[in-house]
């Protein structure tokens, strides 16, 4: 009773006899306002909000890019998934994480034997363009394959250093999913090794080759695969491949069959071991070194 009589001073409670004045449900959040002890005011159950539950649907083998693309970000945004799963499966990852990869190379050594970098082309998940730069060979070009390549001795006067392009463009690929067709060719003109887990060869793919009607084991050119797949030409004309073009089909028909392949890939890859790029016993861990990087990528860290 005294309690009630507390109440009824401080306006928190109607007196008793006087039905109306107050309702059932003002009554029940009064009471819960309650003098604390130490003088505070304590807030009010109902007031406290409940923590919202994303759920994110599983996505289907027929998904779109863009759908896709929402989903990765649903999961990142959760927080929640598995250190393992991040490692083995594209579908937790950002499209930011992804680009295409292609190179051009040139005829270097006795009779232009030996293929060194002459042009790289970089584009992101949605086909942007990152990277386009021609490259001078370390050696001097004996063949500049321009059949195939593109390449002329226009395009060499104002290329940069191999040097300084191998530092710029793996400042790029640094813990990237790496897509590209015959990659490790770029690659080995890159003097460089990607982890396995982080490359995406369409050359190699099962999942394409399938889709395209083609022999898992048959050698299928990225020309071929763009036209069974996409419906598109390239690689046609006299003045040789772009690298960008490529590098932009590249990461189409990866996207095409992205689903399934990273469904694939997450229950055959064994657990990755340290990358050689970020492990400081590797040998290759030296292009990582701030004084390798130019200074507007320093600032610019993709």
């Amino acid at each position: 009773m005294e309690r009630r009589a507390v109440l009824e001073q401080k306006g928190l409670l109607s007196p008793h006899g006087h039905p109306g004045s107050q309702t059932t449900e003002s009554g029940l959040e009064a009471h819960t306002t309650l003098t604390q002890a130490n003088g505070t005011v304590a807030p009010p159950c109902d007031k406290v909000p409940k923590p919202k539950r994303v759920e994110s649907a599983s996505l289907s083998p027929s998904a779109s890019p863009d759908s896709i693309a929402r989903h990765h970000s649903v999961l990142l945004s959760q927080g929640n998934g598995s250190p393992k799963r991040v490692r083995t499966s594209s579908l937790v990852l950002r499209p930011s994480k992804y680009v295409a990869i292609d190179c051009e190379m040139v005829g270097t050594g006795p009779q232009g034997r030996l293929s060194e970098l002459a042009r790289c082309s970089v584009v992101s998940y949605e086909g942007d363009v990152i990277y386009d730069k021609y490259v001078r060979p370390e050696l001097p070009i004996v063949d500049y394959r321009t059949r195939w390549s593109g390449i002329t001795k226009q395009h060499m006067k104002n290329a940069i250093p191999f040097t300084a392009a191998q530092a710029e463009i793996l400042k790029i690929l640094k813990d990237k999913i790496v897509v590209g067709h015959a990659i490790h060719n770029d690659f080995q003109a890159l003097k460089y090794f990607h982890p396995k887990d982080r490359t995406r060869d369409t050359s190699q793919s099962p999942v394409l080759k399938k889709r395209a009607g083609l022999p898992v084991r048959a050698n299928v050119s990225l020309k071929n695969l763009a036209r069974y797949l996409l419906h598109k030409k390239i690689q046609v004309g006299c003045k040789g491949h772009s690298s960008v073009e490529d590098a932009q089909t590249a990461m189409e028909l990866y996207r095409l069959v992205e689903v399934q392949w990273e469904k694939e890939l997450a229950h055959s890859l064994p657990p990755r071991p340290p990358s050689p790029v970020t492990d400081p016993a590797a040998d290759s861990s030296q292009y990582l070194d701030d004084q390798y990087w130019p200074t507007d990528l320093m600032a610019s860290s993709l």
